[in-house]
């Protein structure tokens, strides 16, 4: 294959056998959670309601995207009229460049789209099959049913990496040296399902956990998922579509996205060291190297997910997952350290490079720094939490104005972290320019999301268990059995906190990644069309100022329109259950309530809303390039990172520790 040989074509495939047998381990662990007992009739009747709603949600989601997906992968393909092959497709095809281009992006796209679709909803399938066998396992004992939990959240994680692994991996071995223009497809697909499964997802699972708690625990004064509550099912479903297809879509998309900017960035430093750019020769072992670390991760993954276990006595599921993310690291680190023996020894001197191993291995450095101040600001055990739970004590607005400081509080050491990762970069790789910097933060990323298969596991963990507590609830399961589901959930309430900040941080390394390798593709695309080369973006260019401010206002609109969105749903629901509430038996227990209702009206409120979220995240930057420059364009990517890291860093860590603060009070 022209431009691989020797090492570098084995370390490629051995990346696309890695990710087919990681989608193996998937399906694997996924027959492992269907062989378990599902429990007792009642549980497998509330359970059916609750499969029945989510199957129903992404069934209706599925006929909104497979449209956008049918006409986006069309525009793709004729996106190379407007943006012609590199001169990387050139040379690797030719006369051909254009057709094989425009063939590559519609079908990255559609993979990239497939691919994340298929990850939310495989995943959340499982999901909905564990819970109710976990609730069945809780009856046997504390570390069955955490096992179950486990591997039903494991089996997102590994095939999120597996399916991304496999497309970038596959892509490059078709395209080679121009695989970043295939690979954009590919995570423009990815990110476009992310946006309709989180997004979704979110209105979904808010609108029914607002409705059913301010009418059933609020004004009804009954118990948390009590059958005799209309949106309890709802609620239910939400957390299977929101936290699990929603969250698994959305660390896929960043996945993909930092090994794009990781190709593109080690294609363009790849020609840089192997002579002048521009004159056809290439080093290919910086492209092929952040390919190699995820498969590292994917194995380091595995094992550590293997050593997730404990004992009747210690009931630690915390300290256990806690662990088997640190086993995965140490693994990891090894893994690169072989990885930097292998590939990145200078062809000449044989002299190792081992700035990207140190890039790579602050990734994971920034990973566990972001776990320890999400748990910090969002868990029972520290003081952060317990002050605003002491805030209570004197009404609810002093609550709230707790709650707004501590995650305003928490945003500022996550960004001042995620810059320490970023001047790091500069501190590695300072003396070689700026795209081998911007290379170094793609590669702080690819450290990060080396581990999402632990990661996504950990997240998973939390809706699955959730839902089995709800489960036994409804059920009426003996005390043991709910004492071990309660500490279940309460594990899983931190488990979601801490992989929501490794998401965050994890979107922006990638965002920063992608910028650089925005204006180094844009730089290098305007010489190919004579025109002056962007070698900067200037803020004091008012254009560029307005594209700066017009990004950071985004994420306040964006985040007004969804919370406005959940206001709506929520009402929606409100009523229904306050009407089905008056039905004769419902309050007294002797009547069932219509679940499929509330499931109904949430389901069609999240996709009504779902259009306008989905056209400013589509269009504003289009109308910015157009309607400015694409210098503004630079502006506003800037000012959209880093007031979205801020914001999200913010609502995250504020809802954490109010709703672990409601949990303290309770306990």
């Amino acid at each position: 294959m022209e431009g691989l040989a020797g090492i570098e074509l084995i370390a490629v495939w051995a990346v696309l056998g890695i990710s087919l047998l990681c989608i193996a381990y998937a399906f694997v662990l996924r027959g492992q959670v269907l062989a378990q007992d599902k429990g007792t009739a009642r549980m497998q009747e509330v359970w059916s309601y609750i499969k029945q709603g989510a199957n129903a949600y992404l069934a209706r989601q599925f006929r909104i995207i497979i449209i956008l997906i049918a006409i986006l992968t069309f525009l793709l393909a004729g996106s190379v009229l407007l943006v012609p092959p590199t001169p990387e497709a050139v040379e690797r095809f030719g006369a051909d460049a254009v057709l094989w281009i425009a063939i590559g992006r519609g079908v990255s796209f559609l993979m990239g789209s497939i691919f994340s679709y298929v990850v939310g909803y495989v995943g959340m399938q499982v999901a909905v099959e564990g819970n109710v066998r976990v609730a069945a396992a809780s009856q046997k004992g504390y570390n069955p049913a955490l096992q179950v939990a486990y591997k039903s959240g494991s089996v997102t994680g590994m095939l999120a990496v597996g399916l991304g692994l496999l497309g970038a991996a596959a892509i490059f071995l078709v395209f080679n040296i121009a695989a970043p223009d295939a690979l954009l497809g590919f995570a423009f697909g990815a990110s476009l399902i992310a946006l309709f499964m989180r997004v979704g997802g979110g209105i979904y699972t808010k609108a029914a956990d607002v409705g059913a708690d301010l009418v059933g625990k609020v004004e009804a004064g009954i118990p948390e998922d009590d059958p005799r509550n209309a949106a309890v099912i709802a609620d239910l479903v939400g957390d299977n579509v929101g936290d699990c297809a929603g969250m698994a879509a959305d660390v896929f998309e960043s996945f993909m996205v930092t090994i794009v900017s990781a190709l593109i960035l080690g294609v363009v430093v790849g020609d840089l060291a192997a002579g002048a750019a521009g004159d056809g020769l290439y080093d290919l072992r910086f492209a092929i190297y952040p390919l190699v670390l995820y498969g590292i991760g994917v194995i380091a993954s595995v094992i550590g997910n293997n050593t997730v276990r404990t004992t009747e006595e210690r009931r630690n599921a915390l300290g256990v997952m806690t662990r088997s993310f640190y086993i995965s690291a140490v693994i990891s680190v090894i893994g690169f350290v072989g990885a930097s023996f292998l590939l990145m020894g200078d062809p000449q001197t044989g002299v190792i490079d081992w700035r990207p191993f140190f890039a790579a291995t602050t990734g994971i450095l920034l990973t566990v720094a972001l776990d320890s101040i999400t748990k910090f600001y969002t868990s029972t055990q520290y003081t952060p939490v317990k002050d605003v739970a002491k805030a209570s004590q004197s009404g609810a607005g002093t609550n709230v104005i707790a709650g707004l400081a501590l995650g305003m509080e928490s945003s500022v050491w996550t960004v001042l972290t995620i810059g320490a990762a970023i001047m790091s970069s500069i501190f590695i790789y300072g003396s070689d320019g700026f795209t081998a910097i911007i290379y170094g933060v793609a590669l702080i990323g690819i450290g990060m999301l080396a581990l999402a298969g632990n990661t996504l596991s950990m997240d998973s963990f939390g809706p699955i268990s959730d839902n089995a507590n709800g489960i036994g609830e409804m059920s009426g399961l003996d005390k043991n059995a709910r004492n071990v589901m309660d500490d279940l959930d309460a594990v899983g309430n931190t488990t979601k906190a801490v992989t929501k900040g490794i998401a965050i941080g994890s979107a922006v390394i990638a965002a920063v990644a992608l910028f650089g390798s925005f204006l180094a593709d844009v730089g290098r695309i305007q010489a190919q069309l004579g025109l002056p080369p962007l070698d900067g973006i200037n803020i004091a260019n008012p254009q560029v100022f307005i594209g700066l401010l017009i990004g950071g206002a985004v994420p306040f609109l964006f985040s007004a329109l969804a919370i406005r969105s959940v206001s709506r749903a929520a009402m929606l629901i409100v009523n229904e259950v306050r009407r089905q509430f008056k039905i004769p038996g419902v309050m007294e227990g002797t009547t069932l309530p219509d679940y499929a209702r509330a499931v109904d009206i949430s389901t069609a409120a999240a996709q009504k809303e779902l259009l306008s979220l989905g056209l400013i995240a589509v269009i504003t930057p289009i109308l910015v390039g157009f309607l400015l420059d694409v210098e503004a364009l630079g502006g506003f990517l800037g000012g959209i990172i880093l007031v979205g890291q801020l914001m999200a860093v913010f609502q995250s860590n504020a809802g954490g520790a109010w709703d672990n603060a409601k949990k303290y009070i309770e306990e």
